[in-house]
Parts: structure tokens; sequence; C-alpha cells
């Protein structure tokens, strides 16, 4: 058994190998489905993460503090994948999450322009 502790102090154990999303459905159902990912000890991991020795523990939301950074990060990744579908030799260089959104520098034979976003978002 290991012991999960968090933020409000309280201390619960669970078998060990236990998944953050699992923690979070054994707290409640609404929390389980609204979790975006987890904290454990300080460092974000996903909801398939397993925890194998004693931890702290938070459960991200929508309304978590690094909910949003996450949110950027992944919806980056969606429009990689998009571009790469509508623009198979497309290359990529940086693409980071930022303070106030997202972005991709891309190499590719066309420019992007505003007229291709409905065909990218689609």
């Amino acid at each position: 058994m290991i012991k999960v502790t968090f933020p409000d102090g309280a201390v619960k154990e669970f078998e060990q190998g236990i998944s953050v999303k699992e923690v979070a459905e054994s707290i409640s159902k609404s929390l389980a489905k609204k979790a975006l990912a987890g904290k454990v000890n300080g460092e974000l991991v996903d909801l398939d993460h397993a925890l194998t020795e004693d931890a702290s523990i938070e459960i991200v939301t929508p309304d978590h503090e690094d909910a949003l950074g996450i949110l950027r990060h992944s919806t980056a990744h969606l429009l990689a994948h998009a571009l790469t579908r509508l623009y198979p030799g497309i290359h990529f260089g940086v693409g980071p999450a930022i303070e106030t959104g997202f972005y991709y520098d891309t190499d590719m034979p066309n420019q992007l322009t505003e007229d291709a976003l409905p065909e990218v978002e689609a």
C-alpha cells in the first residue's frame, strides 16, 4: 500500500500502481470527469500516471492554475496534427505554448494564409 496526501492534508492509502485517474475516481466520479491531468509531488503528469510510492497529489481540473497551460500545449499538438494531414511535407520548428496562446513555426512550400484557417480548423 502507498500513502497519498491531498492538498487539504488528508492522507489515503491505495494499492501501489493506482493511476491518477483512479485516485480521482475514488474521490468522486464528477472529479474524474473534469480531470485534465495530475500533479504528483509538484510535477505535472497525465491521468494514466501510476503511483508507485508515497506521494502528494493534486487533480488538475479546468479551474486549476496549470489547466490553461495544459490545454494550450494539447491544442498546439492538435494544430500540428491538422497541418500534417493537410500538408504532408510540412516541417515543424518550435511550437510551444506561451502565456498568450500557442504557435508553431513551420517550413512548407506554400505560405499558410487566413484563407486556409477554415480547412485547418475542420
